[in-house]
């Protein structure tokens, strides 16, 4: 795992993209703070630049980071959630201005995969998460699963073939008006 990190890295520092696994689906991502990075993945993916991306951190401290402070509801959810959430914050900062949306929100999630919340914790940053397909095309749970055209397309395939990852994507989240909690995928 640890020549993994170390060539996801240098991949990520240099502003170029990777397939990994993560705690849901395999991601195509880059540094979530590099605007030319993101502007790739979009083109990777065949993706319209309109559509948002998720971004991944390695915890609390990361993400309030970013967001500062995190709803006290949002935190209690999350700390008895069972399975991956992503959630929908308002008024990011410090992000590349393609990963936010245009209401001003991002959506996050605390990495639970051992591989990725490592990566994430040496690199220092947060790292974009998307699913390891072209626009359109169904969520792969496992590497060799990919299409090669797009396999090709990447600057480093992180090789970790015994961590297949869960067939289903996170579910995503965020607080409404009223400050309760919307299930917006479950």
């Amino acid at each position: 795992m640890k020549e993994n990190i170390s060539q996801a890295l240098k991949t990520l520092a240099s502003g170029e993209t990777l397939i990994y696994p993560t705690d849901t689906i395999w991601g195509l991502g880059c540094d979530a703070t590099n605007t030319e990075a993101v502007e790739n993945i979009y083109k990777v993916k065949n993706r319209p630049d309109s559509k948002s991306l998720i971004i991944l951190v390695d915890g609390m401290d990361m993400l309030k980071k970013y967001i500062g402070t995190v709803p006290e509801r949002i935190e209690r959810f999350l700390d008895t959630a069972t399975r991956p959430t992503t959630v929908i914050y308002n008024h990011p900062t410090g992000l590349a201005s393609n990963v936010i949306a245009g209401d001003d929100t991002v959506a996050i999630r605390i990495v639970q995969n051992d591989f990725c919340k490592a990566l994430i914790r040496e690199f220092g940053k947060p790292i974009v998460s998307t699913s390891a397909n072209f626009s359109g095309a169904p969520s792969l749970s496992g590497l060799h699963e990919i299409d090669p055209l797009l396999l090709k397309q990447v600057d480093y395939i992180v090789n970790l073939p015994a961590a297949e990852s869960k067939k289903a994507a996170s579910q995503i989240i965020k607080l409404n008006d009223l400050g309760e909690i919307e299930f917006l995928r479950i």
